[in-house]
């Protein structure tokens, strides 16, 4: 399948190195907003550069536009692939307004729109969600997520919508649709605390924050409890532990030693491209559609609103 990838940033980067290594993927164009970046991006990967999206869509006429663009720039270019016609794979957030995310899923229909959430694929992640589905941790009873590092931006809620997006994601994905929130921010709302209540009545706990560090070890956590066990994740893909209730012996899942896949970060990305791929090629719906941009900033909205009005608030 011909991928074209719009965005020259440095996760960009990684679009380009995951698409120019797949088996059934051709690469077939970059487009950047600088002339300069994008000439030496196409030149590292070998495809035509462009400055215009309508250009190299008419050019190249591929079977999927990747979009990885500045946080806050996502919405008209996002639309004008939609408009085009063609099928999309978009980076979070999906957008930052629930109205414009509306637009956009309005506009796409039932075409093939996915949003990379790449936690998903972690093999932690992975291994939790087996744990879950197979009843090892019986009824959840509570969950937490807590990422923290560095951020900056223009936009005052900036590490609540285009970060901790992976965070509402993860704790729905392995416990369900969030209830209701409650939210507190410090002064500057570059750190949060969220209280979570989930449909099944377990209750959660969201922490995040761009005054910390990425370099710190444990920097980011996700612990699931339930009454027949308790899971842990440490910084996404560095290990998993599950333990049952009244053992106080565990098991635990960290990379071996020549498995480097695994306890790299960005080969997440690798995993999810991969499962995009083989969804699109037949013809199924895509891992995780883009959908799943939108609840993800709904929950963040509701967050927003739980802050500035003093109340807890239903999603």
């Amino acid at each position: 399948m011909k991928i074209a990838l719009v965005g020259t940033g440095n996760w960009g980067r990684q679009h380009a190195r995951v698409f120019s290594a797949h088996p059934q993927v051709d690469l077939c164009a970059v487009v950047g907003r600088d002339p300069d970046r994008t000439h030496t991006r196409a030149l590292e990967y070998g495809v035509p550069g462009y400055t215009d999206i309508d250009e190299m869509l008419a050019r190249e006429n591929p079977d999927l536009v990747s979009l990885c663009l500045p946080n806050q720039g996502h919405f008209e270019p996002t639309m004008q692939v939609i408009r085009a016609g063609f099928p999309l794979l978009v980076e979070k957030p999906l957008v930052f307004e629930i109205d414009q995310a509306e637009q956009l899923l309005e506009a796409a229909g039932d075409r093939f729109f996915a949003i990379c959430f790449n936690h998903r694929y972690a093999k932690p992640v992975r291994l939790a969600a087996e744990a879950i589905a197979s009843g090892r941790l019986g009824e959840i009873v509570f969950a937490t997520w807590r990422f923290g590092g560095e951020g900056a931006s223009d936009h005052p809620y900036a590490n609540l919508i285009e970060t901790q997006c992976h965070g509402f994601d993860m704790l729905e994905h392995l416990c369900g649709p969030i209830k209701d929130i409650s939210a507190e921010f410090t002064r500057n709302r570059l750190t949060m605390a969220l209280s979570l209540t989930f449909a099944t009545g377990a209750i959660g706990s969201l922490v995040g924050s761009y005054e910390t560090s990425y370099a710190y070890p444990d920097t980011q956590r996700i612990e699931v409890s339930g009454t027949a066990g308790r899971l842990l994740i440490d910084d996404t893909v560095r290990r998993f532990t599950f333990n049952s209730a009244g053992s106080e012996v565990g098991e635990v899942w960290e990379a071996g030693y020549f498995n480097d896949f695994d306890r790299e970060f960005h080969r997440t990305f690798d995993l999810y491209i991969d499962a995009m791929v083989q969804a699109f090629i037949k013809g199924a719906p895509a891992p995780v559609h883009a959908s799943a941009g939108l609840r993800a900033l709904q929950l963040a909205h509701a967050a927003i609103q739980s802050f500035e009005s003093g109340r807890r608030v239903e999603v």
